[in-house]
């Protein structure tokens, strides 16, 4: 009986789980829409193929855990709780976004849900995440603090630091790296001479894990592993995530010039959300349902925000203070 609960309990986590990469999914191909008719500017950066990372990853998080991304880091967001409608209207600029329009969607915050900030910088947010592991060290809390970002922050001399310090110190922290194959156009294999990325954390004491990064229930154990070992004292945990965004870095790259497309298709054939799909035994018309219903949330919240007012020029100044 107890088997049969805990079956059913797991089995409505997955689906919950699936809905909420569709949500995804369906919010990066709005926001493309409104990215090519002008009305969303600036650099468009997707993660598209991704999902299963911040799904599986925020779902193995507490509420009081707190966590850096990268510039590519809405899904983190959302996964983790901030208000999906103050994220729309945060990147379409907008005085009631998350950030008074002020960050848009390469720096979302939000503090009381342990978002302390997407950054546009490749690895600017890893120190602020140890340094969120050492408070919680310090103060004898039990908050996980964990850092997201892609294969490419790790040859930054700044993350090499930062492993270092997490080890030596016995950090709460989890290094949570999606290595999806290229640090913008760049393929690993040009950038560094051990494209296994786990091996390089040995340097730093730091035991770490590569899991398929499309593989929601794989990267959800993983994590939950991580954050029992931080949680418990024993350190930091590095994770890579093995996926792919089949899409380009930014809105204006096609992705073909730097990848095959039989390679790109090789990828879209493991696509995350069909995978728990087929897990989940979820009907092609059910599967339909739910990317429609996804949708349609999608496109009523942009045109809530789309009729919200933009911040007035006279408050420039407000909330700079050096």
């Amino acid at each position: 009986m107890v088997a049969t609960i805990h079956a059913s309990q797991q089995t409505s986590n997955l689906k919950l789980q699936l809905s909420l990469m569709l949500l995804l999914r369906s919010f990066e191909k709005e926001l493309t829409a409104l990215s090519q008719s002008g009305k969303l500017r600036g650099s468009l950066h997707l993660a598209t193929g991704q999902e299963a990372c911040p799904v599986g990853f925020c779902a193995a998080l507490d509420p009081q855990d707190t966590m850096t991304v990268t510039y590519r880091g809405h899904g983190y967001a959302i996964a983790k709780g901030v208000d999906f409608k103050l994220i729309i209207a945060e990147i379409l600029g907008k005085q009631e976004g998350l950030c008074h329009g002020r960050g848009g969607k390469m720096h979302l915050v939000d503090l009381d849900k342990g978002l302390l900030g997407a950054n546009g910088i490749v690895g600017g947010g890893i120190g602020t995440a140890a340094g969120a592991a050492l408070a919680s060290k310090m103060d004898g809390g039990h908050r996980v603090s964990a850092a997201v970002f892609g294969d490419g922050t790790v040859n930054q001399g700044h993350s090499m630091e930062v492993f270092n310090m997490a080890g030596l110190w016995k950090l709460p922290m989890i290094f949570f790296c999606e290595n999806n194959l290229y640090a913008e156009m760049t393929p690993l294999s040009r950038s560094t001479a051990v494209i296994d990325l786990t091996r390089k954390m040995e340097a730093f004491g730091i035991p770490s894990v590569q899991v398929d990064g499309n593989d929601v229930q794989a990267v959800e154990e993983a994590s939950q592993e991580a954050v029992r070992r931080a949680r418990e004292g024993h350190g930091p945990t590095f994770i890579e995530a093995m996926t792919y965004r089949t899409v380009g870095h930014y809105q204006n790259d096609p992705g073909t010039s730097y990848r095959s497309q039989k390679e790109i298709q090789s990828w879209m054939e493991l696509d995350p959300i069909t995978r728990l799909a087929s897990v989940l035994k979820v009907s092609d018309k059910d599967l339909e349902s739910m990317r429609q219903e996804a949708v349609g949330k999608v496109k009523e919240t942009i045109e809530w925000a789309m009729a919200l007012p933009d911040p007035k020029p006279s408050d420039l100044s407000e909330g700079i203070y050096a």
